[in-house]
């Protein structure tokens, strides 16, 4: 791994992650993909060691770092578990948002238990309606008193049903198609009117508890509004999204790098008895190998570079970090094949770490924002075009 623009505090932050992967995730990665369960002992050990305070300001017990620390930890997680990765990376997500313009009140409620390793949060943000437009939610909110009233459904909520809080997008009545309506509230679980749909069962990222919530009348205290109504179309491409991207890019290129790593041991340890030679010794998987591991160390330094641009404020961050996702899409799924070729019937065997790791893969290019409106986004805003 890298060092090089690596803070002291970021390379201490990995190693400890990095050990809670191979001591808390790994031993449990193959049991919370086969049996779609929600990987608590590890999100609860990420809680206790601090990293869940990733973003929580030092001055309420936190590490109050950036994007860059972001994407190392979570590929650093991925090596152990996909799904503890992803639920530790939408967690952060969340935590950024509670903690951009928090007041005091929300500071006491959501980020101190944050950093004191009581809380997990989570994103619920997309729709079965718009799909991968996951901004411009079709829940509702209205005014009633000191709360406000929501009305309707959120699909694909990681932790859905184990987080203690949901940073969820609303507009009000009539405003549906309008953008610049997004508001960002926090719901606390077990609200009355929280109805969770069945457990969704994917192909892979299967631990993830990815679940559809219906909103039956839910009220919401007026203080868990997150900044200001209706002018948060800068929380989705300011906050939002570079958080998002940045999170789930370092998680896939964890999958990419552990997928190259099982399939390089493998390569030196299997050995055909009729030659005595190691199909490390076969000439042509040589190409194999240089190819996936040039892909993953490129993605790696793309990656960490939208990371840094977005963590400086540089008006080129976008343009990065679309590409980053777009890019560690395209990595993660052509690594985690060229592993399953070189691996042969081991990594083709039921449960084998390399078979998870490229069911896991597939999902890189559908989650929101897909590699398809990532690429619109990129080429408008290359020939100036806005995004919307």
């Amino acid at each position: 791994m890298p060092t090089t623009g690596l803070s002291p505090e970021i390379l201490k932050l990995r190693d400890l992650a990095a050990e809670v992967a191979l001591t808390d995730l790994r031993p449990n990665a193959e049991a919370t993909d086969r049996d779609a369960a929600w990987p608590a002992a590890g999100m609860k050990r990420l809680a206790e060691c601090g990293l869940t305070a990733l973003h929580i300001p030092r001055r309420l017990g936190g590490h109050e770092q950036g994007l860059l620390a972001l994407a190392v930890i979570a590929e650093e997680l991925a090596q152990g578990c996909s799904s503890g990765a992803m639920c530790f990376a939408m967690h952060s997500v969340a935590t950024k948002v509670l903690g951009t313009r928090p007041t005091p009140d929300q500071e006491e409620r959501f980020l101190r238990p944050i950093a004191e390793g009581r809380h997990i949060s989570s994103l619920a943000l997309s729709e079965p309606g718009t799909g991968a437009h996951f901004f411009l939610p079709r829940v509702q909110f209205r005014p009633d008193g000191d709360s406000y009233v929501l009305e309707g459904e959120k699909s694909f909520i990681t932790s859905g049903g184990h987080a203690d809080s949901y940073v969820l997008s609303a507009v009000p009545p009539g405003a549906e198609l309008d953008p610049g309506a997004f508001t960002c509230l926090a719901l606390e679980a077990n609200t009355p009117g929280m109805e969770w749909r069945q457990d969704w069962h994917g192909f892979g990222m299967r631990g993830n508890s990815s679940r559809g919530l219906g909103l039956n009348q839910v009220r919401v205290p007026r203080a868990n509004l997150l900044g200001a109504e209706g002018d948060q179309i800068w929380y989705v491409f300011e906050i939002i999204a570079p958080a998002f991207l940045i999170a789930i890019a370092g998680v896939y290129l964890g999958i990419a790098r552990a997928s190259l790593d099982t399939a390089v041991s493998h390569l030196k340890a299997r050995r055909h008895v009729h030659t005595g030679e190691t199909l490390s010794d076969t000439p042509v998987l040589w190409h194999e190998v240089a190819q996936a591991w040039t892909e993953v160390e490129a993605t790696r330094r793309l990656i960490y570079h939208a990371a840094a641009l977005a963590d400086a404020g540089s008006a080129q961050a976008p343009l990065a970090l679309f590409a980053a996702k777009i890019k560690v899409a395209q990595t993660v799924t052509a690594v985690t094949e060229t592993a399953m070729i070189l691996m042969g019937g081991k990594g083709y065997a039921d449960n084998s770490d390399v078979g998870r790791f490229h069911r896991d893969a597939r999902a890189a290019h559908v989650m929101a924002p897909t590699s398809h409106l990532l690429k619109t986004w990129l080429g408008r805003s290359l020939l100036g075009l806005p995004l919307l």
